[in-house]
């Protein structure tokens, strides 16, 4: 059961020491495991509605491009639209605008749900899919939490940072799996009915833990779109070309081992990712942004010379499991600079910003991928996620030689902050 956290209260505690990085010290502050523990629920669904979207209707449809299609389109729509409802929340509360905004993306799902079913014309799935893109960005609301918890401790944040990146591979190792299940061991719509039902639980959950959220702004202290921050587009080009890292290296992979191997492939890629961002988490400091590009595009050099030199799928296994040691550092990273770069009245629309970047990278990604998948085969395609990582981080270097500054002046806090 999530303990409750007392009455609502636009007052956030400070973190109880600026000193050490540990996650026991990092949990001690007050509210953080009650609204860590409510957000999981929902937060499992991000990497289970697109694989069952995908099974439920290529069973009923027969067309996988059907189905890759619409789950693209929901990519997106939700593109689009969720650096609005990040905007909404900053200006209103998390709690006022996260449940309405999920409660309309259920129906959405639903409405999917019930157009495969009855077999309705293939433009209802693209509409109903759509209609999913106001799913709210918990993990990015759940990262606003931990900065404005931890404002004055650094340290803290970076830790915070790691844990949540953690948890998004965790998610995404977890989501397809349990979606595939149900799909097959009880029905084709078992996975999407299963998803509705914990994002709204989830969310409700996490929305009733008040005493964390951070205090919504009012229209006359409300700075521009943090797009206008110093730092902030170059940053999010960053983001760009590391998202098509993670778009190019799925689809890659998956038509390299054919079947249910890929996935099994793809989680050990996540399960590097997920340990290496605890291990991330528990250091004094992070390191620079740039350091850990050139990390990621020296190890993503890996898995093309391990089909190159051996063409074993355990050997490609092992070389994945290793190259993403350092993409949760880079996220981490990534995320703790784009707080930086964010005033502190707009948090949620700064992580909802960078998570946009990175769905716009991951489409472009997967599509490139794909593409030299189709035309060159797979083994050579695996060059693409290694030539995305050196885009990002020629992109990172030459923001670095701008003069802008690489932090944004922040706004006094709202009263009662």
């Amino acid at each position: 059961m999530i303990p409750r956290t007392g009455l609502p209260s636009h007052r956030a505690p400070r973190s109880p020491s600026p000193r050490g990085s540990s996650y026991r010290r990092l949990f001690d502050a007050p509210g953080a495991r009650a609204f860590t523990l409510a957000n999981l629920p929902a937060r499992l669904t991000a990497g289970m509605f697109s694989v069952s979207a995908v099974i439920m209707i290529a069973g009923a449809y027969g067309s996988y491009a059907l189905a890759g299609a619409v789950t693209a389109t929901g990519l997106t729509a939700t593109a689009l639209v969720a650096p609005f409802t990040a905007r909404l929340a900053d200006r209103h509360g998390q709690g006022r605008v996260a449940v309405p905004a999920t409660a309309l993306a259920v129906l959405g799902s639903l409405a999917l749900l019930l157009c495969v079913h009855l077999r309705a014309p293939a433009w209802t799935l693209f509409a109903a899919y759509a209609a999913t893109a106001t799913t709210p960005n918990l993990g990015g609301m759940a990262r606003a939490r931990w900065a404005r918890l931890h404002r004055d401790d650094p340290a803290a944040r970076h830790t915070a940072n790691a844990f949540e990146q953690a948890v998004d591979e965790l998610c995404f190792m977890l989501g397809p799996v349990a979606a595939a299940f149900l799909c097959a061991a009880l029905f084709p719509e078992a996975g999407t009915l299963t998803g509705a039902a914990l994002l709204l639980t989830g969310t409700l959950l996490f929305a009733a833990q008040r005493t964390t959220e951070p205090p919504a702004t009012r229209p006359a202290t409300r700075s521009p779109t943090p797009l206008r921050s110093p730092g902030m587009p170059a940053h999010l080009t960053v983001f760009l070309a590391t998202g098509a890292v993670f778009g190019s290296l799925e689809v890659v992979t998956l038509a390299y081992a054919e079947g249910p191997a890929g996935g099994v492939v793809l989680a050990l890629q996540a399960a590097g990712s997920c340990l290496a961002g605890l291990v991330y988490g528990r250091s004094r400091r992070g390191g620079g942004l740039t350091g850990c590009l050139v990390a990621m595009t020296a190890l993503m050099c890996l898995p093309p010379l391990a089909v190159a030199a051996t063409g074993s799928l355990p050997v490609l296994a092992a070389a994945l499991l290793v190259a993403g040691a350092a993409t949760a550092p880079t996220m981490v990273t990534g995320m703790t600079l784009v707080q930086k770069l964010t005033p502190s009245g707009q948090l949620n629309e700064g992580m909802t910003l960078a998570v946009t970047a990175l769905l716009g990278g991951i489409a472009a990604g997967a599509a490139g991928g794909g593409r030299l998948v189709e035309h060159l085969g797979p083994a050579t395609a695996y060059a693409t996620p290694a030539g995305a990582a050196a885009l990002a981080l020629f992109l990172s270097l030459l923001s670095l030689r701008r003069p802008a500054s690489r932090r944004a002046p922040r706004p006094p806090h709202p009263p009662g902050g």
